[in-house]
């Protein structure tokens, strides 16, 4: 029997998980002569180092289909992977907050990192073997028999190794279709985000143009070059501005182990994306050259970022640093998940109005005791009373004036899945952070209009968040 072949696979290696991940698998001559025929694909997923495609360690499941009507086996196989990976919410083991690292029994929040951290749950490495299957096959130990449906030995074809992200794909993005022997296949070109150049940027959507408070912590994410041995120096480089537009200097850290990341490049999926701590609370917590030019007699009012590429360094983004409301307003500041599974932050720094709302159970109370030896009237008894109050807080938030670049950011923030309340800066690096910091909400807002400069002039957005987490008060 004949080996099955790979009709159409993804034309790329490197797949955001939220796009349909289409394989199509022929064999003819078993199509054509035999019976009870069906195609097989055993999926095996590492989160490591890439997966042994002929050992069961990383075999995710074994998955069945029957010949279509041109008799080949068409496998969409995205409702079954995008389980595998996962937003990245706590700190990886060798990063640091305010100097102190995170270890088995202290974690802090990814957003409040110092420098770097590596991905633990965002990347997956896949292998795929497909396979035959039909009455009276002969198995790996020779057996045959006409009554029984079994997999065909010999007819087994392995895929390439794919890289997965937990991304999804709009409708609007442009696919890569295949060429030479896979011209059928489409897929995301994820070349933009690899460090490799001056046109290549972070994962996200989100203007090159950003603002932050002096207390806002977040992260930007990218993508390294699987094609390189070693890192070959790369960095991320900040340098400082007055209001003026002059240069107070810079700063450059190594993306290696000693700053949260890794010194020589290997094959784990931990490697591929990175995230750095880059807003003015990250910094605060580890550069003493930036806590002394946020309080300077010229201080810093906007920093540019940007990373080191194979050749050159690559697109660049400005931090603009706001001063203190003078108006007393709160500043609420989101973060969300984003297209490309990493987190993307807003402040909104105007007015904000915080409702509590609270619901509970009642009951009537007796006005005197009962239950000892004189029955005495109390004043603090009788009338109905609240048995449990559970409140639930809402947020409603405006941005300010906002360019119409932002208004990418807003359509992921209303698209996004997880939503989280960052609040609470911290001082020190007490445990405590990880529950004092970082709060899940829900949008409220369901929808929101896309403005113009063209057609709104000033640009301004409100939204509402709900807190997830009821509070629960005691019972009486």
């Amino acid at each position: 029997m004949a080996n099955s072949i790979i009709e159409q696979s993804p034309s790329v290696l490197t797949l955001p998980v939220g796009q349909d991940i289409i394989f199509v698998i022929s064999n003819d001559t078993a199509v054509a002569n035999e019976s009870k025929v069906k195609f097989g694909v055993e999926v095996h997923i590492s989160s490591s180092t890439p997966p042994n495609i002929s050992s069961a360690t990383n075999l995710l499941g074994t998955f069945k289909t029957t010949p279509n009507n041109a008799g080949v086996g068409i496998f969409d196989l995205r409702s079954i992977i995008e389980n595998y990976v996962k937003p990245d919410n706590i700190a990886s083991k060798d990063s640091e907050y305010k100097g102190s690292p995170t270890t088995g029994s202290v974690k802090f929040p990814l957003h409040i990192i110092d420098k770097f951290s590596l991905n633990d749950n965002t990347v997956r490495y896949m292998a795929m073997q497909f396979f035959v299957e039909y009455l009276g096959a002969t198995n790996a130990a020779g057996n045959q028999d006409d009554n029984v449906v079994r997999r065909q030995v010999g007819t087994s074809a392995n895929s390439d190794l794919y890289i997965l992200f937990n991304g999804y794909l709009k409708h609007t993005d442009e696919l890569i279709f295949g060429s030479g022997f896979n011209p059928a296949g489409f897929g995301y070109d994820v070349t933009k985000f690899r460090l490799t150049d001056a046109s290549k940027s972070f994962l996200t959507n989100a203007p090159t143009t950003l603002y932050a408070n002096n207390n806002d912590y977040g992260t930007l994410s990218f993508l390294m070059d699987v094609s390189i041995s070693l890192l070959l120096a790369y960095n991320i480089r900040f340098e400082y501005y007055d209001s003026e537009g002059n240069s107070l200097g810079g700063e450059t850290i190594d993306i290696d182990s000693a700053n949260g990341a890794f010194d020589v490049w290997s094959a784990n999926a931990k490697n591929l994306i990175v995230h750095v701590g880059c807003y003015p609370a990250n910094l605060s917590g580890w550069s003493s050259t930036f806590r002394a030019l946020l309080i300077a007699a010229t201080p810093v009012k906007y920093y540019t970022i940007n990373a080191s590429g194979l050749s050159a360094r690559t697109q660049t983004y400005t931090i603009n640093v706001n001063c203190p409301n003078t108006k007393g307003y709160e500043s609420i500041r989101l973060t969300w998940l984003n297209q490309w599974g990493v987190w993307d932050y807003f402040s909104f720094t105007k007015k904000s109005v915080r409702n509590i709302t609270t619901q509970g159970s009642t009951y009537n109370q007796l006005e005197g005791t009962w239950n000892q030896s004189k029955y005495r009237l109390d004043s603090f008894r009788g009338g109905k009373k609240a048995f449990r109050v559970n409140a639930m807080e809402k947020i409603t938030m405006n941005t300010g004036f906002v360019a119409e670049a932002d208004t990418v950011v807003f359509e992921e923030l209303i698209n996004s899945p997880e939503v989280y309340l960052l609040e609470g800066y911290q001082t020190d690096n007490a445990r405590s952070v990880l529950n004092q910091y970082v709060t899940p909400v829900r949008l409220s807002t369901s929808s929101f209009t896309k403005k113009t400069i063209a057609n709104d002039k000033l640009m301004q957005y409100t939204f509402e968040v709900e807190i997830s987490k009821t509070l629960r008060t005691q019972s009486v």
